[in-house]
């Protein structure tokens, strides 16, 4: 009998890669990633600055990076302080590698 999808039982390190593809999965949490990378921090109100979208859209945005571990954010009244978490960023970059470093020229489709 064949297992259903739900009845896998997934490695960490697919399930982690699974989170970390839905964050990046949006332009928008690109762009405020590209931007932490060019700087230690950012408040919320720095990307309304640089983005043309309301801040609700925006700590929506945040809070899914969170939520996977790409980002952290530390609460600084009346403000939230974020910063790329460079842990999970780097196991983030080495999942994302095991899958790209795949050879897959050997195989033919279509």
């Amino acid at each position: 009998m064949s297992k259903t999808l739900q009845q896998i039982d997934y490695s960490k390190e697919t399930e982690a890669l699974a989170r970390f593809s839905k964050a990046l999965g949006h332009p928008t949490r690109l762009i405020i990633l590209k931007y932490l990378s060019n700087q230690s921090y950012c408040y919320t109100g720095d990307l309304v600055d640089v983005l043309p979208l309301a801040q609700s859209t925006i700590s929506q945005h945040l809070k899914e990076l969170k939520e996977a571990g790409l980002i952290d954010g530390e609460l600084k009244p009346p403000k939230v302080k974020y910063c790329i978490n460079q842990k999970n960023w780097k196991k983030a970059s080495k999942l994302f590698s095991t899958i790209f470093d795949e050879d897959f020229t050997d195989f033919s489709c279509c």
